[in-house]
């Protein structure tokens, strides 16, 4: 079983190494009366976010009551930490010092370079929308490439983890010069972030990101690798005009034959299998995938979209291709008895399809 987050990070030595280091800081720190505070009779139970959010209260019971002396305690503090564990200082902020734009800032422009202010910079651009994304803008060319991805996944309309940005998922205007200033960053970990905001805002306004991937793609290797990511789930969605971008014309020719099942009925926790063949009637490129209409736990279905490939196939070539697919229940998926659909997609077209009959 793989380990959980809450296991990894906030565990006795982080805290240990931390109270040694506000300890130097600020002589008056308490370490004893914070570890009370921090290890009262609920923390076991707590998850890993509401772990960083209680320690983040104790901080503020033990540190000086002024915000800008506390804060600059962290902020001599914050640099000797590093991953998830030093996420604590942003949330601090988040908590303490929306109240003050003016120390905040800079100090979660500090803090991301050592872990990420993505959550504590949310609630300032939702209360000082135009001065906030005016400074996530200028930290899109900042030389520090953690300050950068900061001015993209901050503001991502979905960030998972994290409420929804409203004014951003209504209108997603704002950001993308932001994203523009980083379409050819040097870095994959600010382009990764770069993607998945497009991806964001796909879900709500597709054509700004159909118009933003026509513009960018064939820019670079790495600017394509960016409207590739971040057109995944228009993708999906079989939505022509950005197959089209990446070469991916009408199939409406191409012939999907002997769609089989090595069995039509399945247990939960068995796998299904099936193969079939694919014939294009012209030297095509070809999105190939595959769609399972999973039954929900209310009777109704819902499809799943899974890819098998991409590439150019030869006019006429008969290509042969099998799959197997788990039913088992997982953590991010429960399966339920009932009829299911296996649907093969080329292009965004459905091609061919089979039934399968899952049993308890």
């Amino acid at each position: 079983m793989a380990e959980l987050l809450k296991d990894r990070f906030f565990q006795p030595a982080f805290f240990d190494q931390l109270t040694k280091e506000l300890t130097q800081a600020y002589s008056a720190f308490d370490s004893k009366k914070f570890k009370k505070l921090l290890y009262n009779k609920d923390w076991e139970a707590k998850e890993l976010k509401a772990r960083m959010r209680h320690a983040s209260h104790c901080l503020h019971q033990t540190l000086p009551s002024d915000y800008k002396e506390a804060l600059g305690i962290l902020q001599q503090v914050a640099p000797k930490f590093g991953d998830f564990d030093a996420m604590l200082f942003p949330d601090f902020v988040e908590v303490y010092g929306v109240g003050d734009w003016e120390a905040s800032i800079p100090a979660l422009e500090l803090f991301t370079q050592f872990s990420s202010s993505e959550f504590a910079i949310r609630p300032f651009i939702e209360k000082y929308f135009d001065q906030t994304m005016a400074k996530m803008l200028e930290w899109s060319t900042h030389e520090n490439y953690h300050v950068r991805r900061l001015a993209s996944e901050g503001c991502r309309p979905r960030l998972p983890w994290a409420s929804p940005l409203r004014m951003l998922k209504k209108d997603p205007a704002p950001i993308l010069p932001i994203l523009e200033n980083m379409k050819s960053d040097e870095t994959d970990y600010v382009r990764r972030s770069v993607a998945n905001n497009l991806n964001d805002i796909a879900k709500d306004h597709p054509s700004i990101v159909i118009d933003t991937a026509q513009s960018w793609f064939g820019h670079n290797k790495e600017t394509n690798w960016i409207v590739k990511h971040a057109c995944r789930t228009l993708l999906k969605q079989g939505n022509p005009r950005v197959l089209a971008i990446f070469g991916f014309l009408d199939a409406s020719k191409v012939q999907i034959n002997d769609l089989a099942l090595t069995q039509h009925t399945l247990k939960i926790g068995e796998e299904l299998e099936f193969s079939f063949t694919v014939v294009p009637d012209q030297d095509s490129k070809l999105r190939i995938e595959y769609g399972i209409d999973y039954v929900k736990a209310n009777g109704s279905t819902s499809r799943k979209i899974f890819q098998i490939s991409e590439g150019k196939h030869q006019a006429n070539e008969s290509k042969a291709l099998t799959r197997k697919q788990s039913v088992k229940n997982m953590t991010t998926r429960k399966h339920y008895p009932g009829k299911h659909t296996l649907a093969i997609i080329v292009n965004g077209l459905e091609k061919a399809t089979v039934e399968f009959e899952l049993q308890a």
